[in-house]
């Protein structure tokens, strides 16, 4: 009989050193939050009967009585998990990049990238410190990302930028449309692709055309994906900076990004 009663006893207690273990697996996977609202059949459980399921639940619900702040902890862990899945997603929509206009070393190592509007005043102020930084950084690649958001004329001159991409001729474009003062419009634009010697007609044609506009819509999922509502914007590796920031800066985050590469 006290045989009886010790191996009782024994039994009960490795039930609850069980339940124990499982709600501290539990809490380490962050799923206590799903057991609270009754999500208790998860595969862990699948194969408890509804006493020790019972038993169970009422340990965790316990402990987070006596332990709330693991409740917010887990919250907030898994709010920043799913931040950086979303960000990670939207850089890579960014890096997909074939036919955005390209500067800099065409090969470079290091990729930055750059979404800007021809109407944007702070893109126009940044466009100094930029072509400084690319003259200072033989391994960089620019990719801009043309992110028409200000006006319709923003569009048309997005739309001429992946254009005189393909004639080979987008840094003069750029750099006609980046230096020139007001708003741009139909005129303005045909003639900063005068001056950068480009072949009109066709690049209308090329403006005209579903892959340019298809880049645009690109460009603009990729912003979205990164919470990228303004002009400039940049992607450099992991690092996404909204608004314009000046050559040192920029070289600063270049250099940090440089090393992270080895």
């Amino acid at each position: 009989m006290r045989f009886q009663r010790r191996f009782a006893q024994n039994e009960k207690d490795l039930k609850i050193k069980r339940i124990m273990q499982m709600s501290r697996f539990f809490v380490s996977m962050i799923a206590l939050p799903l057991m609270l609202i009754g999500l208790a059949t998860t595969p862990v459980t699948a194969d408890m009967d509804q006493k020790d399921r019972a038993e169970m639940q009422q340990v965790i619900e316990q402990y987070i009585k006596n332990n709330p702040e693991v409740l917010r902890d887990a919250l907030v862990s898994l709010a920043a998990r799913e931040e950086a899945e979303r960000v990670q997603a939207g850089i890579m929509l960014v890096r997909n990049d074939g036919g955005d206009p390209v500067m800099g070393n065409p090969n470079g190592s290091l990729t930055v990238y750059e979404f800007s509007d021809y109407n944007c005043g702070y893109c126009k102020r940044m466009f100094a410190p930029i072509m400084q930084m690319l003259a200072a950084n033989g391994d960089v690649r620019l990719v801009v990302k043309e992110f028409p958001i200000l006006s319709q004329s923003s569009v048309t001159a997005a739309k001429a930028g992946i254009a005189a991409q393909k004639q080979g001729k987008f840094k003069s474009f750029h750099t006609e449309m980046m230096t020139y003062r007001g708003q741009v419009n139909d005129a303005s634009i045909m003639q900063a692709a005068g001056a950068a010697g480009l072949d009109l007609a066709q690049l209308k044609q090329d403006m005209d055309s579903p892959e340019t506009t298809a880049i645009i819509t690109r460009t603009r999922s990729a912003a979205a994906a990164l919470s990228i509502n303004g002009t400039p914007g940049l992607v450099i590796g992991d690092t996404v900076i909204p608004g314009a920031i000046g050559m040192e800066e920029l070289q600063t985050v270049i250099d940090k990004e440089r090393t992270k590469q080895g």
